[in-house]
């Protein structure tokens, strides 16, 4: 694997789905947020519940990758639902948790994603990706976008706003919970574990290198509209001052991935992030068949071989990304749905 999280743009590259009748009621928008922030563009995906019904295309879909059935800019479903953001890993992007969106809208939600500039797997300008402290702006950002767009606003309950981020994703969840920067914990934690996974990601973005970094990155970044939060398999947990992650009040859902393909220490990680949060706020989950990739979408059956060929060592995005990844996202989407409610 070549790098955290690593998803090449080949596995992630869509193709055009096939139309077919029998709409499985599914919207889908495409998202772009509007406002002051002309030096860091925000494009992405809104699903949505629709009682509209005609003919609906596959989305999201390519050799790799199991596609969903969407109708394509259909009205809403009428009345008020929960919104959920979700954010992506590593250089992963808007539709990595398709899957997830489809689902939810399953369950009566509205769902947005975005593609993090810097941090995704087809915007990786260096100086995006230094300025860390804007992962979570970005998701506020996509709050104050969805609750202003004339077509979506009125269907949204803005008392029932929640968030779900999958590694570097989790990180940007906790910072929106309250999770405070803490650059000389970090400084020696990396001192001590220069090989942590975490620690050589940051150090390759320069992230809190000058002291007005560090002054970014350290303050509050938190979002109080945000009522819950899901963190799968997070990165980043050593980043945040103890006494910040104590002080949270919100629920959080932590899922920690046990099988481990993606060099994810638990125990700085996962783990770690469930015994420093207030107990009464906290469900930690670590189910013993979880690995840090079946937060992704559903891979096809050829698509570990063409990993393979085309990019060798990211086929283990897709390892036991079939039937098994699909009980996998049962359970998830279980939980997630009981921590929300």
């Amino acid at each position: 694997m070549k790098n955290l999280f690593h998803i090449t743009a080949l596995s992630l590259s869509l193709c055009a789905g096939v139309a077919h009748a029998d709409a499985d009621h599914t919207g889908l928008a495409e998202l772009t947020v509007s406002d002051s922030r002309s030096d860091r563009p925000l494009s992405g995906f809104f699903w949505y519940p629709t009682a509209q019904t005609g003919t609906a295309e596959t989305v999201h879909t390519n050799a790799v990758w199991e596609g969903i059935d969407v109708i394509k800019d259909a009205a809403p479903e009428a009345g008020k639902h929960p919104f959920v953001v979700l954010s992506h890993g590593m250089y992963g992007n808007a539709m990595n948790q398709t899957w997830l969106a489809d689902a939810l809208v399953g369950e009566g939600y509205i769902v947005a994603a975005i593609s993090h500039p810097g941090t995704s797997t087809w915007l990786r300008d260096e100086d995006h990706a230094r300025a860390l402290w804007d992962r979570p702006r970005d998701i506020s950002r996509v709050i104050d976008h969805a609750l202003s767009d004339p077509a979506l606003s009125a269907h949204i309950d803005p008392d029932r706003i929640y968030m779900a981020g999958h590694s570097l994703g989790g990180f940007t969840a906790v910072a929106l919970a309250g999770g405070r920067f803490d650059p000389a914990a970090f400084d020696a934690f990396c001192a001590s574990d220069a090989a942590d996974i975490g620690c050589k990601a940051l150090a390759n973005w320069k992230v809190a290198r000058s002291d007005d970094d560090r002054i970014q990155m350290a303050q509050d970044l938190s979002d109080p509209r945000i009522k819950a939060f899901a963190v799968y398999d997070l990165g980043g947990t050593q980043t945040f001052s103890a006494q910040s992650l104590a002080a949270i009040e919100r629920p959080m859902l932590v899922m920690g991935a046990p099988v481990d393909i993606a060099g994810m220490n638990l125990d700085t990680e996962s783990r770690a992030l469930s015994a420093l949060l207030p107990a009464e706020e906290v469900t930690y989950l670590e189910p013993a068949t979880l690995s840090h990739f079946d937060f992704m979408g559903i891979c096809k059956p050829a698509g570990f071989e063409i990993l393979q060929t085309e990019e060798p060592g990211d086929e283990i995005i897709c390892r036991d990304g079939g039937a098994a990844r699909a009980q996998d996202h049962a359970m998830i989407l279980k939980a997630t749905v009981a921590q929300f409610q």
